[in-house]
């Protein structure tokens, strides 16, 4: 097993959570309700702590959805999104994943949102690596690393819960 580096414990973890939950509320306090959609796996389990968080410090409602796809490979599988249409329309909309690598998964998974009036689309990353190859940026973004395309990010979340790097 290749040498790990813990980059981020169990503490800071949740500080960084607990800091880009409170920017986001900053930025949309005004809103009667907006939309965590997270990017499965980790990027659900992420989004939903965002959520949980934000419902403790104010009284805006937060709708939790996500989005399923191929990571690896997104063009040739399909994208499932657990909500309609309907249900995010005139809406904020805040788009979570744990790492920004090349940008090519919060780019596909942004496409859902195109054809639907939005209030703000917005995207939200534990980690931006700093590679991107697409034209997208977070927008909310715990910490910045820039590491080489051969190192690897890894976000643990339960019983070794933190950020490494291999």
């Amino acid at each position: 097993m290749p040498k790990r580096s813990k980059i981020l414990d169990k503490n800071q973890l949740q500080q960084k959570i607990n800091r880009l939950a409170w920017q986001i509320y900053e930025r949309n306090h005004m809103e009667s309700d907006i939309v965590v959609v997270g990017i499965q796996k980790r990027g659900v389990v992420l989004a939903k702590r965002i959520s949980k968080f934000i419902s403790s410090i104010s009284e805006i409602k937060v709708i939790d959805a996500s989005i399923k796809l191929d990571k690896d490979n997104p063009y040739d599988s399909d994208l499932v999104f657990n909500l309609n249409s309907t249900d995010i329309e005139n809406k904020v909309v805040i788009l979570v994943d744990d790492v920004l690598n090349s940008g090519k998964t919060l780019m596909y998974a942004s496409s859902e949102f195109l054809e639907v009036p939005l209030v703000k689309l917005s995207t939200v990353v534990l980690v931006n690596r700093n590679h991107n190859r697409y034209p997208i940026k977070a927008d909310y973004e715990g910490m910045s690393l820039s590491t080489t395309l051969k190192e690897h990010i890894n976000v643990v979340f339960g019983k070794e819960e933190g950020v490494y790097l291999s």
